[in-house]
């Protein structure tokens, strides 16, 4: 590893300097919230890691080369190339976020009262099917609960409490089950090649749409390079193409 950061920062952006009084103010005021705080009253935030990264001098350069036609876009057919051959789906709907997703793809599956299964829905998923009635039930493996353990999966689902479902009395509630690789909601932890076939084999067994929220999915496809013997030679990009092609297609 390098002794000094492998790049040149090229933008700069001044931050707010907050005294304690500041921040007691405005945490009062935003009743604790911190949704509702400000961004010049916070210093260091830590509230989300979606998109508040800093865009390199090449992700900089492709958008002001961008094509921003209003039909038939360049960017677009760039985009949907780029997508297809990773998921092999056909149907390739842009959202601008991952909770837009979630909203249409609840909406036309399920109906109140059904059942989502995950490793862990993130947040913003368990709200979206709160609202239309469901129920959101999280089945971590039982890896996930020992924080400081050296075991390599702690995202996967716990297969063995996914098939008591999918056979139990419950089955016919169970609507959907998502994957969320790396699971997010657990910290992180990735999800091994073997625990997604599997799920996605009990799921095809049972007739039960499998999808993934592949937010990380880069990641996670890394991660299963490094710590998943049969994968050591595969590449991230291959990875990733294998687990898609596990799931069934949102649009299809």
């Amino acid at each position: 590893m390098p002794i000094i950061e492998p790049y040149r920062i090229k933008v700069v952006e001044p931050i707010p300097i907050t005294t304690p009084e500041d921040r007691r103010h405005a945490l009062d005021r935003a009743g604790y919230n911190q949704f509702n705080l400000r961004a010049e009253e916070v210093t260091i935030d830590l509230l989300s890691d979606s998109g508040t990264g800093a865009l390199s001098a090449a992700q900089q350069a492709a958008g002001i080369a961008g094509d921003e036609s209003y039909a038939g876009a360049r960017s677009f057919h760039r985009f949907r190339e780029v997508v297809s051959d990773l998921t092999s789906y056909p149907h390739i709907l842009p959202v601008h976020q991952g909770r837009a997703a979630e909203r249409i793809l609840f909406t036309a599956l399920l109906k109140p009262g059904k059942l989502s299964i995950s490793n862990t829905h993130f947040d913003t998923t368990r709200a979206n099917l709160e609202l239309l009635a469901c129920e959101a039930r999280d089945l971590p493996c039982a890896e996930a609960k020992d924080l400081d353990s050296a075991e390599p999966f702690k995202g996967n689902i716990d297969l063995a409490r996914l098939r008591e479902v999918l056979t139990g009395p419950e089955r016919d509630r169970v609507g959907i089950v998502i994957v969320t690789i790396t699971n997010n909601g657990g910290g992180g932890q990735p999800v091994s090649m073997a625990n997604l076939t599997a799920a996605s084999r009990l799921c095809r067994e049972h007739g039960v749409p499998f999808f993934l929220d592949a937010a990380r999915f880069a990641e996670n496809a890394w991660l299963v390079t490094q710590r998943e013997t049969e994968y050591a030679d595969h590449t991230p990009r291959e990875v990733a193409q294998l687990a898609f092609g596990l799931a069934d297609d949102p649009a299809g």
